[in-house]
């Protein structure tokens, strides 16, 4: 898990180009002294950001950030043979596990990746993981991979499938500013790697990077006949000036669980004539920028109102009303939605 390296401080590892001949790697001698040196490392860290990781590997959870590690042969690492999914913790309650949980199972089967454990076990780690962490708010990541055993395409008939997963202590709060946001260029997956969560997101990646050295916080996906896709990591939903809120439909994107819940709340503003209607089809780019309001949806944010599209404004060039109207609900939801199966209470020690 952890994303520096070892002995970037050693005086040994900085290379001169001048001398690159006398450059000296150091060898360490003992994984007491490799411990040492990564205990050294995040001794440093101000504030740690991953309290607990779940390792099938370690057969355990680890509190000690310096072993919070896979191993590099692992096929997710070196061949990205693995899916994931996301739950976020918030005051105290895990938000909508089972239906992150039930769609990691179906992003394993279409990759090919067999589970080591059953789902209730899946689940009750997932719970437990959370626990140990003591974290009341933050996201639960977690991963099923091909597992570790060569370096191969596929792995060794020997090998079983890894299951990880980390608490991250990050915050995060309702969304209630506008931001911009600008047409990909990057091609996006085709719709099989589109609708599984796998963990191949170098196109979400440079999507995103592209966005921001454009000034703007993402980019928007049109699919090859034209129409709205998705953003790198998010759903994105629309407000027509007929109040009609309209969601592209799930069959070449991903189906973000929290748009569904989305369009599961969405009837309660009709049901207060605020919407005319909720629906899923397929928006032009040209019917998309027209619309009045904009939105991405997804578990951090949950709405994050869209002002402007290539630096054309979206309806008013404003926060929306029921842009705002949507998010609450949601929120209210994530916050003191139903317990048992919206919210799951961590049982901390």
């Amino acid at each position: 898990m952890a994303s520096y390296s070892p002995c970037t401080d050693q005086k040994s590892d900085t290379l001169d180009a001048g001398n690159v001949e006398d450059f000296k790697v150091h060898v360490f001698k003992s994984s007491s002294e490799l411990l040492e040196k990564l205990h050294e490392k995040w001794s440093k860290v101000e504030k740690q950001p991953y309290p607990a990781m779940y390792s099938s590997t370690y057969g355990g959870i680890i509190l000690d950030p310096a072993l919070m590690v896979i191993p590099i042969d692992d096929h997710m690492v070196h061949r990205g043979h693995g899916v994931f999914d996301t739950a976020i913790i918030l005051n105290g309650f895990i938000y909508e596990l089972d239906v992150h949980l039930n769609r990691f199972l179906r992003s394993a089967s279409k990759a090919k990746i067999s589970s080591p454990f059953p789902r209730s076990t899946l689940r009750s780690i997932l719970v437990q993981l959370a626990a140990a962490s003591q974290i009341k708010k933050g996201t639960l990541r977690y991963w099923l991979s091909a597992g570790p055993g060569n370096f191969l395409l596929t792995p060794a008939e020997s090998s079983t499938p890894a299951f990880y997963a980390v608490v991250i202590d990050e915050s995060f709060s309702q969304c209630k500013e506008g931001v911009k946001v600008i047409t990909s260029t990057i091609p996006m997956k085709s719709p099989d790697f589109a609708t599984m969560k796998n963990v191949n997101y170098l196109p979400n990646v440079l999507s995103k990077l592209e966005a921001e050295e454009k000034g703007a916080f993402a980019s928007i996906w049109v699919d090859e006949e034209g129409y709205i896709a998705e953003g790198p990591n998010v759903n994105v939903a629309f407000i027509t000036h007929d109040k009609e809120l309209v969601v592209p439909f799930f069959d070449k994107i991903l189906s973000g669980c929290t748009v569904l819940r989305l369009l599961e709340l969405a009837p309660k503003l009709v049901e207060q004539g605020r919407l005319k209607g909720v629906k899923t089809t397929n928006l032009t780019v040209e019917e998309a920028k027209s619309s009045a309001e904009m939105m991405f949806v997804g578990s951090t944010l949950p709405v994050l109102p869209i002002i402007t599209w290539d630096e054309q404004p979206i309806g008013d060039g404003k926060v929306g009303e029921l842009t705002m109207a949507l998010s609450d609900l949601v929120w209210e939801d994530m916050v003191a939605g139903p317990t048992g199966t919206q919210r799951i209470a961590v049982p901390y020690i």
